[in-house]
């Protein structure tokens, strides 16, 4: 098995076969072009097996806020092995080869879409936060008032699209993926029925908020928010009344909840419309799932943006990292693993070693991760994790850690 860069020429029909097999490619030439669009927006690598590529892993550069900061961020945007060699490590070993590369490149954090829980923590990734789907009834949105007349937005829009996704506002945890070429795969996988509908505001006409729509069936849907940006609050009222007026048409629509609102406060009578609806095409009401996960690849960079006003706190610290088991021999970063001390506060660091006569906490990255990020309480990893400390500091840390949930509020 040989992990090297993919190469366009030599390996896109081994690419394309790949992911026809996990069945995320049908042969249409529109989807083989949206596929190659993907693989191109950031780094690909494979795992050639008897001079094929038998497994494709993307990584592409980002963002990632934390409370009022960014750091770098690396976005595992696809992992698919071929029928031909599943259950060989070939995804895990060459995932690690590929996060490990954009460390040396300078990211800080790494996080994916997981397809299941658990898989993935080998590499030290750590289950993020709830993030909430609701569907409704866009005729029973109670947002008041008539929207300004839209314009219509298509692929052709797909780089102004971007840079307003970019523009954005966001909130703890949120992920912005650097490459325009993401956000014209997304429109492209859409299909032709996918449609935006979007607003330019101020000087120069530049497209301030947008909402881009995905369905199978036009005439009533369901319709899907596949990715919605505003900067402000009057404009993201402006976007949900586009969507109520939908509802002279549509039955319904589902999207993911906004990190800083109850989207229910918005819904007419939405109990009702959930047992009416029930078990029927168009069944609408709110599920919670923790699809995505992260870990710290720069702990130093991570602790340093720990700006924590409410006190301050020492202890030992030592982590445990499973990825550099799948990292080749001699490879330069073998990951986080080790001793350290720990200060929070409102000026936080890491430093290596432990100090005599403090508190050990002992921790995977990934908990550690989730402990970071303000996923659940100290206390609540050590019941659910790999964390373990005294009781005393676990219950200082949880009165220390008043994060905000962390929304990704990008579809990795």
């Amino acid at each position: 098995m040989l992990v090297r860069s993919y190469d366009p020429a030599r390996d896109r029909d081994a690419a394309h076969r790949i992911w026809r097999e996990i069945g995320w490619l049908s042969d249409q030439d529109k989807d083989r072009e949206g596929m190659d669009v993907w693989v191109g927006a950031g780094q690909a690598h494979v795992a050639e097996v008897d001079g094929q590529a038998e497994c494709l892993v993307l990584t592409a550069p980002g963002t990632i806020r934390y409370l009022d900061g960014q750091l770098s961020f690396c976005g595992v945007t696809g992992v698919g092995t071929s029928r031909v060699v599943r259950r060989q490590g070939l995804a895990t070993r060459v995932t690690a080869q590929a996060i490990a590369e954009r460390v040396l490149a300078g990211d800080s954090v790494a996080g994916l879409g997981m397809f299941e829980q658990g898989f993935y923590n080998r590499l030290g990734m750590g289950t993020g936060g709830y993030e909430h789907r609701i569907a409704f009834d866009p005729a029973r949105l109670n947002v008041a008032g008539r929207p300004r007349i839209p314009r219509r937005l298509s692929l052709d829009d797909a780089e102004e699209m971007h840079a307003a996704r970019l523009a954005r506002y966001t909130s703890h945890g949120a992920v912005s993926m650097t490459p325009a070429a993401l956000t014209r795969g997304e429109v492209m996988e859409s299909g032709p029925k996918g449609f935006g509908l979007g607003y330019s505001d101020g000087e120069g006409g530049a497209l301030s908020h947008l909402v881009w729509f995905s369905t199978d069936s036009v005439s009533h849907g369901p319709y899907t928010v596949l990715f919605m940006a505003y900067r402000t609050n009057a404009q993201f009222i402006e976007l949900m009344q586009v969507i109520k007026g939908l509802g002279d048409q549509v039955d319904r629509v589902a999207m993911l909840e906004p990190a800083h609102l109850m989207l229910q406060d918005l819904v007419e009578q939405p109990f009702r419309q959930y047992r009416v609806s029930r078990q029927t095409h168009f069944e609408t009401g709110i599920r919670a799932s923790a699809w995505w996960q992260c870990r710290i690849l720069d702990l130093a960079a991570c602790v340093g943006a720990m700006r924590l006003p409410g006190g301050e706190l020492h202890c030992n610290l030592t982590l445990h990292d499973p990825i550099a088991e799948y990292l080749p021999k001699g490879y330069p970063w073998r990951g986080v693993g080790g001793d350290y001390t720990l200060h929070l506060g409102s000026e936080s660091c890491v430093k290596k070693g432990h100090v005599s006569g403090l508190p050990l906490m002992s921790a995977t990255v990934g908990a550690f991760t989730r402990l970071w990020l303000g996923v659940a309480t100290p206390t609540g990893l050590a019941v659910t994790d790999h964390l373990s400390a005294p009781q005393g500091l676990l219950e200082d840390l949880d009165r220390l850690l008043c994060l905000p949930q962390p929304h990704i509020d990008w579809d990795l």
